[in-house]
C-alpha cells in the first residue's frame, strides 16, 4: 500500500469548490511535487491530507501507523518571545536533547540549538521547522511552499537539504513548490493542480504536457513570471525577503485563504 492514497477527493469553502475528485498517492521515498496556479487549492490538498480540512467528498487512506512531519509556509513567532531554538523544539514535550541534535543535525543547522528564535534568518528559521517535523522521525514531509520569502541561494540551499534528508532517512516528500525550475530537477513525479489534477507524471512528461503547457506556458520562465503575476496580484508585492530575513509579521493563513 502507498504511504497516502487520496481518492476522490472535494473540498468545499461554503459555497465554493476548491477541490474537485482529487486522486494521487504517494510511495515510499518518492519526492512528489505539486504545482499549479495560486488558487488551485494546493494548501487545501496538503490540509485535507493532515486532517486540518474535512473534505466534502472522497477519502484520504494512510498507510497503517505512518508518521507524518509537516513543515509550513510560515510560522508566526513573537519577535520579543524569549525562547532559544532547543527550547522551541522541546514543545510540547517527550524530546530529548538527542533528539533535537540530530534532527538539527538532518536540516544543515547543527550549531544553532542556543540560539534565540528571534535572530535567526529567514532561511535559518526554515531549517528549525524541518528539524521539528523531523523529530518525530516521519516516513513522509509534507511542505507547503517551505521556501516562500527565502531568497534565490537560500531556496536552492533549502532543497538541496531536502534532497540530503530522503537519501539519509528514506522518507517521502510531497511538497507545493511555485519554483518550477527545482521541481523539474528535483522530483520523482509532479502533480498539476488547478482545482482539479490536469495531469502528472514525470517531470518531463507534466513539462510537455497541453494542460500544462495551458496554465504555465512553454518554459519554467513564463510558469514563473505566471505565479509572481498572480501572488502580487492577490496579495500584494511583499518583494524579495531574501534569506537574511525572517518576516515575521507575514500571514500564513493568507496563502491558505487563497487556496
Amino acid at each position: 500500500m502507498s504511504l497516502i492514497d487520496v481518492e476522490d477527493l472535494s473540498v468545499r469553502y461554503g459555497a465554493r469548490t476548491v477541490l474537485s475528485r482529487v486522486s494521487l498517492r504517494v510511495e515510499p521515498g518518492e519526492i512528489v511535487t505539486i504545482v499549479g496556479p495560486n488558487g488551485s487549492g494546493k494548501t487545501s490538498l496538503l490540509r485535507a491530507i493532515i486532517g486540518a480540512v474535512k473534505p466534502v467528498k472522497g477519502r484520504v487512506l494512510r498507510q497503517s501507523s505512518v508518521k507524518i512531519g509537516y513543515v509550513p509556509q510560515k510560522l508566526h513567532i513573537d519577535e520579543t518571545l524569549p525562547i532559544t531554538v532547543s527550547r522551541f523544539l522541546k514543545l510540547p514535550g517527550g524530546v530529548t536533547t538527542a533528539d533535537i541534535q540530530e534532527a538539527l543535525t538532518q536540516a544543515g543547522v547543527p550549531d544553532l540549538s542556543t540560539a534565540q528564535l528571534s535572530q535567526l534568518s529567514g532561511g535559518q528559521f526554515q531549517r528549525i521547522l524541518l528539524a521539528r517535523a523531523l523529530i518525530g522521525k516521519p516516513d513522509i514531509l509534507l511542505l507547503d511552499e517551505a521556501t516562500q520569502g527565502l531568497d534565490q541561494r537560500g531556496s536552492a540551499s533549502f532543497y538541496q537539504q531536502i534532497e540530503t534528508v530522503r537519501r539519509d532517512t528514506g522518507c517521502a516528500v510531497l511538497m507545493i513548490s511555485h519554483e518550477l525550475h527545482v521541481v523539474m530537477s528535483a522530483s520523482d513525479r509532479v502533480i498539476c493542480l488547478n482545482g482539479h489534477v490536469c495531469c502528472e507524471g514525470a517531470p518531463e512528461v507534466v513539462a510537455s504536457a497541453p494542460e500544462y503547457r495551458a496554465l504555465f506556458g512553454t518554459g519554467t520562465g513564463g510558469a514563473l513570471a505566471l505565479y509572481r503575476h498572480e501572488h502580487d496580484h492577490d496579495h500584494g508585492d511583499h518583494g524579495d525577503h531574501g534569506d537574511h530575513t525572517h518576516d515575521h509579521d507575514h500571514d500564513q493563513h493568507k496563502t491558505e485563504a487563497a487556496e
